[in-house]
């Protein structure tokens, strides 16, 4: 019949092909920009948020290394230098920031300012040993073994410098990095309970590239410094106490 309205289910059909049916009314435009102005207002906020905890984070790293870096020729006199450990090549030859941190500390050794030589890297897999590379390295340029003491678990800067006093029964140290690092590491051994001052390498920073790659994640460093310290997190491994630094420092 002419007046017959079609089934409910041709109606939603007619619908979707784009039929008369009338489309759900949408949100008042003052609604969108307002949820506009929140979103943006949201995202400031976060951004501040986060340029705020970067800054305060290197401010109090800064603030804790502060009268505690020296020069290599100014630097007091400690029994125990610690090493810090970075990146060894495959061939286990110590890559040249590695190298330069382990020459400073020879220098160091050859100069009476410490007596005993911590390196502390990375040995997580079988195949990868920064201590063992960073010991051939120092050995193969004339100190002594009996000078050396092997970390294997100095996985992080943290970790190197809970571990120098919880595991090896240091207290007193003399940092060995970069420049760059140098503050961060002195901070984080001094938190942890360490008299420590520390001594920079700048010589690899004809290294351009790399160089301002390292000294930029610093940023993000310090607020995983201002984490472990706050947090007072144990090392990845702690273990038990060792007697390689008391032993060697009985030998010097």
């Amino acid at each position: 019949m002419a007046d017959e309205k079609p089934a409910p289910d041709e109606a939603a059909a007619s619908d979707e092909r784009g039929g008369a049916a009338p489309a759900k009314p949408g949100r008042p435009r003052w609604w969108r920009r307002r949820w506009v102005r929140r979103t943006a207002l949201l995202a400031v906020a976060a951004v501040l948020g986060v340029v705020l905890l970067v800054a305060g984070s290197v401010t109090w790293v800064r603030s804790g290394a502060d009268g505690h870096l020296f020069t290599e020729r100014t630097v007091p006199e400690a029994p125990v230098a610690l090493v810090l450990g970075a990146q060894v090549y495959a061939d286990g030859t110590p890559s040249p920031f590695l190298e330069a941190r382990l020459d400073l500390a020879r220098r160091l050794l050859e100069a009476g300012k410490v007596k005993v030589l911590l390196v502390s890297g990375d040995n997580m897999r079988h195949e990868y040993d920064e201590p063992t590379a960073m010991r051939a390295w120092l050995m193969a340029h004339g100190v002594p073994d009996r000078k050396i003491v092997r970390d294997y678990a100095g996985f992080d800067t943290y970790d190197s410098c809970a571990r120098a006093k919880r595991v090896f029964g240091v207290t007193r140290v003399t940092v060995v990095t970069q420049t760059f690092h140098l503050p961060r590491a002195v901070m984080l051994c001094r938190r942890i309970g360490l008299d420590a001052a520390g001594v920079g390498d700048a010589t690899v920073s004809r290294y351009t590239t790399v160089w301002r790659s390292n000294a930029r994640r610093e940023y993000g460093a310090c607020v995983k410094a201002l984490y472990d310290v706050v947090s007072g997190r144990d090392p990845v491994y702690l273990g038990q106490h060792e007697t390689g630094v008391e032993d060697a420092l009985r030998a010097a």
